[in-house]
């Protein structure tokens, strides 16, 4: 006897329903370790595209950002809005990814040099499917500023669409003292450009 076989329009049905998830999924998924990618937005988010690969937007036009908040790689509790009235740099990275590497020591770095000048760094450290390598990853680089463990990347799907969001690994978005998005990189960063991201909102009161 031959296979049973769901009526023809079932099938299709089942099929369309599989194309549909698949698509969705795509389109949820970070570009992993990508050294770019194209800034999204809409006419609404007003962000000024800088050559340098820096996104940012004018104080007047910002949005506040969603909540962020979750375990850190240590299990201790984080809310990110504990941290207004400071400057907050999220930094996305993953332990397996080369340009997060490059860059690490460069965020630690400056990270220690801005702290007494009100600036917070908070990693969201991602696609690691468990905690090692990536308490491996801080030990090495000497990172010690606490990191969201978001194995999925469900924090990054909490930005509004048309907003400054992450759009790749690595990604780093900076917050203003408000909490609201003020700049953002899809570029693994140097020392130099990272200050030049952060130097205008420390300046800001």
């Amino acid at each position: 006897m031959s296979a049973c076989r769901a009526p023809r329009g079932l099938a299709t049905r089942r099929r369309a329903t599989v194309l549909a998830t698949g698509a969705a999924v795509a389109a949820l998924s970070l570009t992993a370790c990508s050294g770019g990618g194209t800034s999204g937005g809409s006419a609404d988010t007003k962000f000024v595209q800088g050559k340098s690969g820096v996104d940012t937007v004018p104080e007047g036009d910002r949005k506040e950002a969603l909540e962020l908040s979750g375990k850190t790689l240590e299990g201790k509790p984080l809310e990110v809005a504990d941290y207004k009235g400071k400057v907050v740099v999220l930094n996305v990275w993953g332990s397996w990814c080369a340009p997060c590497r490059a860059e690490a020591p460069n965020l630690a770095k400056v990270a220690k040099d801005t702290k007494a000048k009100g600036v917070q760094f908070v990693g969201i450290n991602t696609r690691d499917s468990n905690r090692a390598p990536a308490l491996s990853f801080e030990k090495a680089y000497g990172v010690d500023y606490p990191s969201l463990y978001d194995p999925i990347g469900k924090l990054m799907l909490r930005f509004p669409k048309g907003s400054l969001n992450p759009q790749a690994i690595p990604s780093t978005i900076v917050l203003d003292r408000q909490g609201r998005i003020a700049a953002r990189a899809l570029t693994p960063l140097s020392e130099e450009r990272l200050r030049e991201m952060l130097n205008p909102l420390i300046a800001e009161k």
